[in-house]
């Protein structure tokens, strides 16, 4: 009797003790140190028909090269951001097209990558396509390249839309990434009227495109930008002041 009384004392004293622990501030903070990729989904999970070309994993982008963090093709969103997508998505299907994602989420660690390789003024390898107008010593007092990107808060998609008719990309009348005025959404035209104003360099029905994408993005939460048609951010985004660094790869 005695002895089954004291493992019964000692089974006590484990559980208390295991309680506490549970319990204490320093577990409770060794729980809560995650990288905030749980906040965040694989665009294609919520929208299935997003078409992806994920630039940085690849070559043909500004640096020429696999940029840090990008470890696999795939393109994430925080949930609220990826939710709204899916509602653009469903407006330019019934249009006849489909979304076409360049990037979306970007780690810190590549933002970081783009200030170094910013600030190597001898590497224009890829300045026939991307900045041939402009020397590579101005793209940071021109704010092109930055030390913050709002990608990095998880809320922010690089796209452009797709003809399921042709099975090509709409002609916006200039590529993802080029660095120049003709990116700008007030190139040849009025973006809040949709007014075209004849430009050389744009056509009207290159504009009236960027006019569909940008529309259907803005009807479903999303903001502009005043520089890059193809750039835009969650209005009501989740994360206004985080900046996160996890790796671009499929969430687990």
């Amino acid at each position: 009797m005695k002895k089954n009384l004291i493992w019964i004392v000692i089974a006590l004293m484990s559980l208390c003790a295991a309680i506490a622990y549970m319990s204490s501030p320093c577990r409770t903070q060794q729980s809560s140190q995650t990288d905030g990729s749980e906040n965040f989904v694989t665009i294609t999970d919520v929208v299935p028909d997003a078409i992806l070309e994920i630039r940085y994993f690849g070559t043909y982008n500004f640096v020429g090269t696999r940029i840090d963090g990008y470890l696999e093709p795939t393109a994430l969103l925080t949930k609220e951001a990826a939710d709204s997508l899916r509602a653009v998505s469903d407006d330019v299907k019934a249009l006849g097209y489909r979304l076409k994602i360049y990037d979306a989420y970007r780690p810190q660690r590549a933002v970081d990558h783009f200030v170094r390789w910013a600030a190597d003024i001898k590497d224009t390898l890829m300045n026939h396509y991307f900045y041939p107008d402009l020397d590579k010593s101005v793209l940071f007092e021109q704010e092109y390249i930055m030390a913050k990107s709002g990608h990095t808060r998880g809320s922010t998609v690089d796209l452009t839309l797709f003809d399921m008719t042709t099975e090509k990309e709409l002609d916006m009348g200039g590529t993802f990434d080029f660095f120049g005025p003709e990116s700008h959404p007030v190139f040849g035209g009025n973006p809040e009227t949709g007014e075209y104003i004849p430009t050389e360099g744009i056509t009207a029905e290159q504009f009236a495109h960027r006019m569909i994408l940008r529309r259907a993005m803005m009807r479903h939460g999303f903001r502009p930008l005043t520089t890059e048609w193809w750039h835009f951010t969650l209005d009501k985004e989740p994360f206004t002041d985080t900046y996160f660094d996890f790796p671009v790869q499929q969430l687990k």
